[in-house]
């Protein structure tokens, strides 16, 4: 009968682990940002048919779960204010999500660049809590760019369709890694 080796985790993977964490939320971020800019405001509240969400609840539920997950995971951290869906305003939600993208980006940095002091991920008080690892930041990325296709899904169907140039710019990572203050680009020094 053979052993396996214990797997060990070497710092500076998790180091390089954690800055590519932090620029890739930041570019995340980024996404959420081109959104709003450039989303026709009357789309902001416009209804939906049936029981959908409106964009700017969309666009607050992402923000109050990331405080969610701030205040579960890392609650050393300072946990942004909430936003509340009835009337929060385009410009509210671009500063608030600035805020927990911040937050999230610190939480990260913690967890993945080696320092040690977020030790579990929790994604909501029901969820069992995970280790820290790379599944940590595909959770919350899945998350974002699920309700960002939501976003652009119900603009469009809402006769309110975004410009030509997000949709290429969403998928520009050169582009926006520039936009968050990487030197090289992905895969490159961040």
């Amino acid at each position: 009968m053979t052993t396996r080796p214990a797997k060990l985790r070497q710092p500076w993977v998790a180091t390089e682990l954690g800055r590519a964490a932090v620029q890739i939320f930041a570019a995340n971020e980024r996404m959420n940002q081109m959104l709003i800019e450039r989303l026709d405001p009357a789309a902001w509240r416009a209804r939906p048919s049936g029981k959908t969400r409106t964009i700017a609840a969309i666009f607050t539920h992402m923000h109050n779960v990331r405080c969610k997950w701030v205040r579960l995971t890392a609650p050393h951290l300072k946990v942004p204010a909430q936003l509340k869906r009835t009337d929060c305003s385009p410009q509210q939600a671009r500063a608030g999500l600035a805020v927990s993208a911040a937050r999230c980006s610190e939480m990260l940095g913690e967890a993945l660049g080696g320092e040690g002091r977020v030790k579990t991920f929790l994604r909501d008080g029901w969820a069992k809590p995970w280790p820290v690892g790379p599944e940590m930041l595909c959770y919350m990325l899945a998350h974002e760019a699920h309700h960002r296709g939501q976003v652009c899904m119900l603009a469009h169907q809402m006769g309110f369709a975004l410009p030509k140039e997000i949709g290429y710019g969403l998928w520009n990572w050169e582009k926006l890694w520039r936009e968050c203050g990487a030197r090289g680009g992905p895969g490159g020094d961040s």
